[in-house]
């Protein structure tokens, strides 16, 4: 970026601002489609027309429980007005409360999502986890409340409908990591199935109050409880916010930056934290347009505020225009955890399916705000360290992530929309789920810090022109070469044909990735010089791959996508390839656990990469080059029951 641009934006920025908003948002319990959601929503579009921003909509899309949006069918509003759990004596019919044992009002995470209304009164019976019949031998659970260790919405098949259990208590460890269990008071979030027609309900305690009870009920303590809960699963609408900064001659064409607005209340740093900071890009950038200080990017910077996957499925399915014209997203999901939640920030590469040079914009400003901010705390320089007056002083020390799952950046990837990302994030969070992921553990400086990033490269990605090029090409060898360091590390591991394989992966990435550059600017013909000279530096460092042996039987099978079915398989509260393969075993590529990914992440690869022409073995060969090595059979299975559900279909 020029100078002037990067001074701009450093003094026009702020933490505070973006902190201020987030604590608004932090006070809604936003659940999908829900009122508190509606409430975030409108705040947030008052505030984007309050920054100047045009064409502010707060969308309303239909959250029916049948409408498909791709491969998303979409939830019933959940909306919770009241619960409490409170210990009680029973004398006949006289019902004495003794303690309050949890209460929505002053903590929402206490009450499973999608609990329905209830108002029962019932002994509690440790089940220990409560998802086989063995944790249920000896012990009369009927017309009872249970008290489990694992997730509410695995344990309620067999507790009501098998044993007849009236309730859950469930002290679950989801999003598990070094310090899961280390504050015994933390609260962590609770679901139930989104589509379930039994009524339950599910209340979440720490780990503290659960091993209270299982140790009074060790002693042979009869503990009853009392479950009040007013909440409702009915039709309403999902309400995404857009805005637009619109651009000036290539207008049509979109630069996305996005978020989520849903969550448990607070969900400060989940996510109010990347909400309120694209918030404020979009308040910086339209007040140094409206000041002269920086021109109006080429191409327009569009804002999304959805709930998570599922809002954003809503929206490409509802917005089809709109969506047609997004270039490029920039996508923020956790961006401000101080110290104490222990978070590493990452920014994070497109996946191998979809090759970009974008993923190296994001990058590069990850390692400038990196050093800038360095110098600062060392004390050497560091002349835009970004730093908030009421925030911290440490440096950023960002990481420069390969590709990860976990958000809405997955949706615009897809084989489907071919979106290249940035992804910003926190990973790992102590506090993420919990009721302590409070608004006093957000940084502002952090929070001014990814704010930079993602205005920088949102301007960056608007305005990129033919002169910009040779710049950037030089700036993605380097981060080329990087990734070639990691690739020969690895590669030094894996048996001959995986170590060929990965290589021609790596090779035909990289070459990808420039080339995707002409999808934004024309390359001139001394960067495209210099680009074939590089590349074949850069097969003599690593070698030329051996060609593949011509592949046999399932692994020769070639898949073509089914255009009707867009979108990955695994979205929110719904599995699409389960819902059209019942009676089908699970495909075993979905709990295969590879070097460095998960079967989620093999799966969604993998239908990525169907395009016609690549073969199974060919398809198998990538996705180990991403993840680690997998097996032909484990890659054709998956591909064969997305064929029986119609997703893909053979080509040849």
């Amino acid at each position: 970026l020029p100078e002037p641009t990067v001074a701009a934006l450093a003094g026009e920025l702020s933490g505070s601002s973006a902190k201020r908003n987030l604590e608004f948002i932090t006070r809604q319990h936003r659940m999908r489609a829900s009122k508190g959601f509606r409430t975030a929503a409108d705040f947030v579009a008052a505030q984007a027309r309050l920054y100047g921003l045009e064409e502010v909509a707060v969308h309303e899309i239909p959250a029916d429980g049948h409408t498909m949006y791709g491969t998303q069918k979409a939830r019933l509003a959940w909306d919770p007005e009241f619960a409490e759990l409170w210990e009680v004596r029973v004398d006949g019919a006289r019902v004495t409360p003794l303690v309050r044992v949890a209460s929505f009002e002053d903590e929402p995470v206490i009450l499973a999502e999608d609990s329905d209304s209830a108002d029962v009164t019932g002994e509690l019976v440790d089940v220990g986890a409560g998802t086989s019949d063995r944790d249920y031998a000896g012990k009369d659970v009927r017309g009872k409340i249970v008290l489990t260790s694992e997730a509410p919405g695995g344990v309620i098949p067999l507790a009501y409908d098998k044993y007849g259990a009236k309730g859950v208590v469930s002290a679950a460890q989801n999003q598990p990591n070094a310090w899961s269990r280390e504050d015994v008071n933390a609260i962590r979030w609770g679901h139930l199935d989104s589509f379930e027609t039994r009524h339950a309900f599910a209340f979440m305690v720490s780990l503290k109050q659960y091993r209270g009870y299982q140790a009074r009920l060790a002693g042979g303590e009869h503990v009853t409880l009392h479950a009040i809960v007013r909440a409702s699963r009915h039709a309403a609408t999902y309400n995404p916010v857009t805005a637009l900064i619109p651009g000036s001659d290539r207008k049509a064409e979109e630069i996305v930056l996005s978020c989520h607005l849903d969550h448990q209340r607070p969900g400060a740093n989940d996510n109010a934290s990347g909400c309120a900071t694209i918030l404020e890009v979009a308040r910086t950038l339209s007040t140094l347009i409206a000041d002269g200080k920086i021109a109006r990017p080429s191409r327009s910077i569009r804002f999304v505020w959805p709930c998570e996957v599922e809002c954003t499925l809503a929206l490409f399915a509802s917005e089809p225009a709109m969506r047609a014209r997004f270039k490029a997203v920039i996508h923020m999901d956790m961006v401000g955890g101080g110290p104490v939640t222990k978070a590493i920030f990452h920014v994070g590469r497109g996946p191998l399916s979809l090759p970009s040079f974008v993923s190296d914009v994001g990058q590069r400003f990850d390692s400038f705000m990196n050093l800038e901010s360095q110098m600062y705390a060392e004390g050497t320089g560091g002349r835009y360290p970004m730093v908030s007056g009421d925030g911290g002083k440490e440096p950023l020390l960002g990481d420069n992530d390969e590709f990860s799952m976990g958000s809405d950046h997955e949706l615009y990837q897809e084989a489907s929309w071919k979106i290249p990302a940035i992804y910003m994030n926190d990973w790992p969070d102590r506090y993420i789920h919990t009721n302590f992921d409070l608004p006093a553990n957000i940084d502002p400086t952090k929070l001014q810090r990814a704010a930079f990033i993602g205005a920088a490269s949102a301007l960056y990605l608007a305005n990129l022109k033919p002169a910009d090029v040779p710049a950037l090409w030089a700036s993605m060898q380097t981060a080329s070469l990087r990734r070639a360091a990691t690739m020969l590390d690895r590669r030094a591991t894996l048996p001959p044909a995986n170590a060929a394989a990965l290589t021609r992966n790596f090779l035909a990435e990289e070459h990808a990735a420039f080339e995707s550059i002409a999808s934004f600017a024309a390359i001139p013909d001394s960067v495209t010089r210099s680009a074939t000279a590089f590349f074949q530096r850069l097969e003599t460092i690593t070698g030329t791959p051996a060609a593949p042996q011509p592949a046999s039987g399932d692994g020769a099978a070639v898949y073509a996508r089914n255009a009707a079915v867009a979108g990955p398989m695994v979205v929110f509260g719904y599995d699409y390839l389960e819902d059209h393969t019942k009676g089908r075993p699970a495909p075993k590529l979905l709990e295969y656990q590879g070097l460095r990914g998960n079967g989620d992440e093999y799966a969604y690869e993998t239908l990525n990469f169907v395009d016609g022409r690549r073969n199974v073995r060919d398809i198998r060969d990538a996705v180990s080059a991403e993840y680690g090595p997998v097996s032909v059979a484990l890659v054709a299975e998956y591909l064969k029951a997305l064929e029986a559900a119609g997703v893909v279909k053979g080509a040849r």
